[in-house]
């Protein structure tokens, strides 16, 4: 059903072979694009990403108060003032309600 394709990298320029066992798991995973890069360059992106998440930027947080218990609280989003925002404690609770 499928046949290795050779594909360019768009980060190096490189040919790499795309298989047909990467291409049949792609289409069991539901990807609808081919990869873009070859496996050294997503390899090297997936290791920026890494190192970025624990050792860069810092996540900006945002000040806003409990809509439960009206303690002030920092949160990952901008709230937008048209849902609740909870502090850590008031939405672990709301999560162990729902199990």
């Amino acid at each position: 059903m499928f046949k290795d394709k050779v594909l360019t990298c768009k980060d190096c320029g490189a040919e790499f072979v795309f298989t047909a066992g990467q291409q049949e798991f792609f289409l069991e995973k539901g990807f609808t694009n081919e990869p873009s890069r070859c496996p050294d360059c997503r390899a090297a992106r997936k290791q920026q990403r890494a190192r970025n998440s624990r050792t860069g930027y810092p996540r900006k947080m945002y000040r806003t108060t409990c809509s439960r218990c009206g303690a002030v609280t920092e949160v990952p989003f901008e709230p937008r003032g048209d849902r609740p925002v909870y502090c850590r404690a008031c939405y672990q609770m709301r999560v162990e309600s729902y199990r």
